[in-house]
């Protein structure tokens, strides 16, 4: 079962391609940290390729299944314009195990292909694939049989002229298989969404395999701001209670159902979700798998993350402290964070910290006792970050406490407090549901 959690991004599949999430966590499609404006600029070809695929062999001696590999390029410095990228592929290694169909933009030469792809995309823009091959299990292979295609890219532009993926990185292993291959039929994601809607999601669940599958379930898991699910009798509902993860709604389904090759199912009513008073940016996660103990022979095409957007605000907000001393006595300062709703916010999909609460300590005193979750650990720091955690309902507050030291007394001295992504720094990456970005800021005053 694939879960939506803290820390662990969840890779999000298409049942229209082979993996091309896969193919974009593969590379690392992180965005680069770029060289100060005085240092030299660099940049870097990537090669964005799914991992693996099984191909299906024939149905009742019937004729095997094609399946679509999509491939592309990429680079990571926008300050360039990159063109006439060249992808190399070399398919040498399926002799017996599949065979390859070229599309029109490559150009074979025995068992490899050059493929052009006049220009190429930066990382963080519309990346699409832009080389699609078509494969299918050769005659005479058996299941088990394996085989790798390998890629080599290269391309003009960049500080040097010519960029060149880095060499015997990128490869796709294929394998034939027989088994069920339960996909789901692509939902659209909902993006105007309104609290209090009642939202109907297509499902449809076909068996593209060449294997029978006797009985599958379904697991829905539902994010906090969904509701009301529809309830089938082959289900059972539970509910997170919020302490390790976020509150979510979790539907664990059996159906006894044999979906033969080219079959197809679909819930016996409608599956509805209502928009809770409290969402914004909720998910709904669908996994399908056969039963019976029987493997999928494509696991890139039964699950899908769907992402339900809500016109709503979570007004975050942020309080300060004043404190007072004479020289060498130490106060406490407390920090507080509060989300005043009226929905709820998570980072279901990365678990990085809904925000920081930042601190830059005022003149004349030095931190002495930093609280967890806050960093650096050490004391005496000028500046201090406190992590929230992944997700905050509505009306949640979290008070940072601080040991502060007055070393010094200055009349009136203040330190800055402030609310901010956990990357980047204030403004750079603005809190688009928060209304009023006027109380993300606060002071600690000291005397």
């Amino acid at each position: 079962m694939r879960l939506f959690s803290a820390g662990r991004p969840v890779r999000l599949r298409s049942g229209a391609t082979v993996a091309v999430a896969a193919g974009l966590l593969t590379v690392g499609l992180a965005a680069p940290a770029f060289a100060d404006d005085d240092s030299p600029q660099t940049d870097q070809l990537w090669i964005n390729q799914p991992y693996e695929t099984t191909l299906p062999l024939g149905t009742d001696g019937g004729q095997p299944q094609s399946r679509t590999l999509g491939v592309g390029i990429y680079h990571d410095n926008d300050s360039f314009t990159v063109t006439d990228g060249r992808l190399s592929v070399d398919v040498s290694d399926l002799a017996g195990v599949a065979e390859v169909t070229w599309p029109d933009n490559c150009t074979p030469s025995g068992t490899s292909a050059v493929c052009d792809i006049p220009v190429v995309p930066v990382i963080g823009g519309d990346y699409e694939d832009q080389v699609f091959l078509t494969v299918r299990a050769a005659d005479g292979a058996e299941s088990g049989a394996q085989g790798r295609i390998t890629y080599e890219a290269t391309a003009t532009g960049g500080p040097d002229g010519t960029l060149t993926a880095p060499h015997e990185s990128f490869d796709t292993t294929l394998t034939v298989g027989a088994g069920p291959d339960l996909a789901i039929e692509p939902v659209a994601d909902i993006e105007d969404g309104r609290p209090g809607d009642v939202r109907t999601i297509p499902f449809k669940v076909t068996n593209n395999g060449n294997r029978s599958a006797n009985g599958f379930t379904v697991a829905l898991y539902a994010t906090y701001g969904l509701t009301d699910l529809t309830r089938y009798d082959a289900c059972t509902y539970t509910t997170a209670d919020g302490d390790d993860s976020a509150l979510s709604t979790k539907v664990d389904c059996a159906f006894d159902q044999v979906l033969a090759p080219g079959d197809s199912f679909e819930l016996p009513e409608p599956l509805t979700v209502r928009l809770a008073p409290h969402a914004l940016n909720e998910r709904l996660d669908i996994d399908v798998e056969p039963g019976d103990g029987a493997q999928d022979i494509d696991s890139q095409n039964d699950y899908v993350a769907l992402q339900i957007g809500a016109e709503n605000t979570a007004d975050f907000s942020v309080t300060g402290d004043a404190v007072s001393g004479a020289a060498g006595e130490t106060a406490t300062a407390e920090l507080t964070f509060k989300n005043n709703g009226p929905a709820w916010f998570g980072n279901i999909g990365s678990g990085d910290p809904v925000a920081q609460v930042r601190l830059i300590v005022p003149e004349g005193t030095t931190v002495t006792g930093v609280p967890s979750d806050c960093y650096p650990k050490r004391t005496g720091a000028p500046r201090y970050d406190c992590d929230l955690p992944y997700w905050v309902l509505e009306e949640t507050h979290r008070t940072f406490a601080f040991s502060v030291r007055v070393d010094t007394v200055v009349p009136g001295a203040t330190g800055a407090v402030s609310i901010h992504p956990a990357f980047g720094e204030f403004g750079q990456y603005p809190f688009d549901f928060d209304p009023d970005l006027t109380n993300n800021r606060a002071v600690l005053a000291v005397n």
